[in-house]
């Protein structure tokens, strides 16, 4: 049986992959489920899957976790070092879903033991490739990606040499605002960027959509993932959301990976790698589809876009600062203190803070001077979010 873990387990991509788990459930040794506040979800998939560790992020709610498993045989835990714990029990696959920065630590442990990391959390290569890359070669573990865009080049890199590869091409939605005229975003509500056209996802990757916030996570993520030049990296808005990614080849041939707006295809495609097996998706229909649009996405619109390819270019840090003040940017318009369109403005002014500011330059990435970093980048954005507040 395979030992798996699932990090994120009570999360959009989490509940997907156990989905899928328990369709064969006999295949599968559960050695870590965790979670974040939805206790009573966290505790009935661990029972259900036979876990044996459950732990929630929040310290102050392993007393409600230890209720709802007492007599159930499942160990509890809560807290950032019980992640890590977790993460450093032997696994053979581990699912990387935990939002945000904080997947970070979590994914080095489970790197550092060898397993094959299921990677979700865009945040992780963004705020520091090189060095999940490095930890990956140094323990002959291996990445595997399941933002559904890196599966699909992924999937259309298979065979093929990279140095044949003339650009990749990343879809996004659009998200809530794809269509409303640009004057009227500075007056977006948080119920209207909350509310997704095509997925079905958490509140904060929702906005983050919205604001095309993900995609140029996105953007950056393929950049770490794939070594491309971030020349070769465009980004179109495909309202479909069925053509997940497309690689265009030296010879003019694009390939492009179709599929339904179906997480649990990217999933399955990294849970059963390298085979290919039978999934409970959609089969598309593509004469009921009629037709598949695509349009070139507005700076004006999207200014995230732009602030990723600066982030690029300059590489380091850039990342791990870049998604730090997106996070408390976004918190900062979810608590009502800034407006739709100030989340890039926040970013963008902590970014020109750091590029003019002593840290990180001829600093070494680790763990730890990523996380010092991530903390400098949220303080500088929480003062920023204040100034703009009044």
């Amino acid at each position: 049986m395979r030992r798996i873990s699932i990090f994120g387990a009570t999360g959009s991509i989490g509940q997907n992959t156990i989905d899928l788990i328990a369709r064969d459930r006999d295949a599968y040794d559960v050695v870590a489920l965790t979670g974040g506040r939805n206790i009573a979800r966290l505790a009935q998939d661990a029972v259900r899957l036979g876990a044996a560790l459950a732990v929630t992020a929040h310290d102050e709610l392993l007393p409600d976790l230890r209720a709802a498993l007492a007599g159930t045989g499942v160990e509890a835990a809560a807290g950032s070092a019980a992640l890590i714990e977790a993460a450093r029990r032997p696994a053979d696959w581990v699912m990387s879903a935990i939002v945000g920065a904080a997947g970070l630590a979590p994914g080095l442990a489970a790197l550092e033991q060898g397993a094959t990391l299921a990677l979700a959390n865009k945040e992780t290569l963004v705020c520091a490739g090189p060095l999940v890359l490095a930890t990956a070669k140094r323990h002959q573990a291996r990445l595997l990606p399941v933002d559904s865009e890196h599966s699909a080049v992924f999937q259309a890199l298979l065979g093929e040499d990279m140095a044949a590869v003339d650009r990749i091409i990343i879809t996004a939605s659009g998200g809530a605002f794809r269509d409303w005229p640009i004057e009227d975003l500075a007056h977006a509500t948080l119920a209207q960027a909350s509310t997704h056209p095509n997925w079905d996802m958490g509140q904060r990757i929702t906005i983050d959509s919205a604001s095309m916030f993900n995609k140029a996570l996105e953007l950056i993520e393929t950049k770490e993932f794939f070594g491309i030049d971030p020349v070769r990296i465009e980004t179109v808005v495909h309202p479909e959301s069925l053509v997940h990614a497309l690689v265009g080849f030296n010879d003019g041939a694009l390939m492009a990976h179709v599929g339904p707006a179906d997480m649990r295809h990217a999933i399955g495609y990294a849970l059963h790698w390298p085979e290919r097996r039978d999934l409970p998706v959609e089969r598309l229909d593509l004469a009921a589809i009629g037709q598949l649009t695509f349009r070139a996405p507005d700076d004006a619109r999207y200014p995230a876009l732009r602030l990723a390819r600066g982030v690029m270019a300059q590489g380091g840090f850039a990342g791990a600062v870049f998604n730090a003040a997106k996070e408390r940017a976004l918190d900062g318009f979810i608590d009502g203190r800034i407006g739709f369109l100030e989340m890039a403005a926040v970013v963008e002014t902590v970014l020109e803070r750091f590029d003019a500011a002593p840290e990180g330059r001829e600093t070494v990435m680790t763990l730890d001077t990523v996380l010092a970093i991530d903390h400098l980048a949220r303080d500088w954005a929480d003062e920023t979010i204040r100034q703009r507040a009044g």
